[in-house]
């Protein structure tokens, strides 16, 4: 048993269900009938909903253990063979004594309940904590954080919730997640380098928000002009131009509202008719825990509005007009059904 104590292995059977509810929600397929199951469940008795608390407790550990990964890589030191999580302790399972092994991550009983978590570490489901390539980064904010940061040659960046930026060896930096905003005061000797996935803007003097997620990368020019490339092809914006690629390649220009794409420098986010699904998508980047949209005919209901990054509960009763039951569980889900 990779030398821990087995008997901390063997889940009671509220304690291994629960971590199979926490697996379903973030898997990406969470319909209303497990919103309503799930909450039946967590109603039959306190130990229940104290399982699945403890259970979204866990997944949110392996934070930790990326952490300890990500630092002992990057100072060059030799791992050991266990990462320990300390959770505090209850009737039903003492999650102190979770023993994490880096070749299988986890061992036993709790590798029967929590099957794919390894895999967790590296692409979080749902982005329910960072990745481990977002934790080697040079700079990187939290949820809800936004961070300026000033580079060589004049170059400043801001950056948004949840975005981590690593500098290249070759100068420029690389956007590994999330979004910030690039202001090249002056005209290098060179262009300043974004890389972004497989492509990369180019700058000599402009002002540009560049974001990725798992859809791709946008890019939006403010001021000044920017080269945005990927596999080849190139695209010239100009102020008020937006450009995005991904998989399918890069597309064409089109015109955007800048003070709407960088609404987030203000603390706002602006909504104008965008669909429900989206909508959540963009919330969850600012707040902990999830909110997970479980009600498949809402998901293209128009949203329209202007909310406090800050104040975000005002979404919720948006939804809410709309018709969602809205569900609060442990751990800062969220289930709109």
């Amino acid at each position: 048993m990779n030398g821990h104590d087995d008997k901390h292995d063997q889940l009671d059977p509220v304690s291994s269900q629960a971590l199979e509810w926490v697996i379903q929600l973030t898997s990406g397929a969470a319909t209303t009938a497990d919103a309503e199951a799930l909450q039946r469940w967590c109603a039959q008795s306190p130990d229940h909903k104290t399982a699945f608390t403890e259970a979204v407790g866990l997944f949110r550990a392996a934070r930790i253990a990326g952490r300890e990964l990500a630092e002992q890589g990057a100072a060059g030191q030799a791992s050991s063979n266990v990462v320990r999580l300390r959770l505090p302790a209850s009737r039903q399972f003492d999650f102190r004594s979770v023993a994490m092994n880096r070749r299988g991550f986890l061992g036993g009983g709790v590798a029967a309940a929590a099957a794919g978590i390894a895999y967790a570490v590296v692409e979080p489901p749902l982005g329910l904590w960072p990745s481990l390539a977002e934790l080697q980064a040079d700079y990187r904010t939290g949820t809800g954080q936004q961070r300026g940061v000033s580079l060589a040659d004049g170059v400043s960046v801001e950056m948004n919730t949840r975005t981590s930026l690593a500098l290249r060896m070759t100068g420029g930096i690389n956007l590994i997640a999330g979004e910030t905003e690039v202001d090249v005061a002056h005209s290098p000797k060179i262009p300043f380098t974004v890389t972004a996935s497989d492509g990369q803007v180019e700058a000599r003097q402009a002002r540009f928000n560049i974001r990725r997620d798992d859809s791709g990368v946008c890019v939006t020019c403010i001021d000044g002009a920017v080269e945005v490339q990927q596999d080849g092809r190139s695209v010239g914006l100009q102020p008020a131009q937006q450009v995005a690629y991904g998989p399918g390649g890069l597309g064409a220009p089109v015109t955007v509202d800048p003070d709407v794409v960088t609404a987030w420098r203000q603390g706002l986010l602006i909504l104008h008719d965008e669909p429900l699904a989206q909508v959540i998508d963009e919330v969850n980047r600012y707040r902990p825990g999830r909110i997970i949209l479980a009600n498949g005919a809402l998901e293209k209901r128009r949203v329209n509005g202007v909310f406090h990054l800050d104040r975000l509960d005002g979404v919720i009763d948006e939804v809410r007009q709309l018709g969602a039951t809205v569900t609060a569980l442990p751990g800062g889900i969220i289930l709109l059904s």
